[in-house]
């Protein structure tokens, strides 16, 4: 294919491979507690709920403290695609609702996956998701059932 006679096909491809390269870059975003929590798995549903304020509580009644990284970072956006089947523009607009209404704030965030371990390593109760390169021993991978 000649793109010098067709630059439109030649941006068109360029953003695609863009596309594709951003979305791998956080494929493997998983969802971490501290290492000294007794939270071991949850569903998909019990992460979606902890994460757009439907719940507070993780199943064993303990309570649940949802930790994001920061509006605009992938591993957000691969995040709650995963969990919630959400673009950020829905999970943006989820929140505006709930804020709007008087019913839930949003979570809290944190700057990065980094920031996400070192407040999960000072309270047990934080929930948060990281890039799978980035766990370590201070946090533990909470499996999905």
């Amino acid at each position: 294919m000649n793109y010098k006679k067709h630059p439109k096909r030649m941006i068109r491809a360029t953003l695609l491979a863009i596309c594709f390269a951003v979305a791998s870059a956080h494929s493997d975003v998983v969802v971490v507690v501290s290492a000294s929590s007794p939270v071991t798995e949850l569903s998909k549903n019990q992460i979606s709920k902890i994460f757009l304020g439907k719940s507070r509580r993780f199943p064993d009644g303990s309570r649940a403290v949802p930790l994001n990284q920061s509006e605009g970072n992938s591993a957000r956006d691969a995040f709650y695609m995963q969990v919630s089947g959400k673009s950020p523009s829905q999970v943006k607009a989820h929140w505006t609702k709930l804020i709007f209404t008087g019913r839930g704030q949003p979570p809290k965030e944190a700057a990065n996956g980094d920031a996400v371990k070192d407040l999960l390593a000072n309270n047990g109760v934080n929930i948060g998701y990281i890039d799978q390169a980035a766990v370590d021993d201070s946090v533990k991978i909470v499996a999905i059932k």
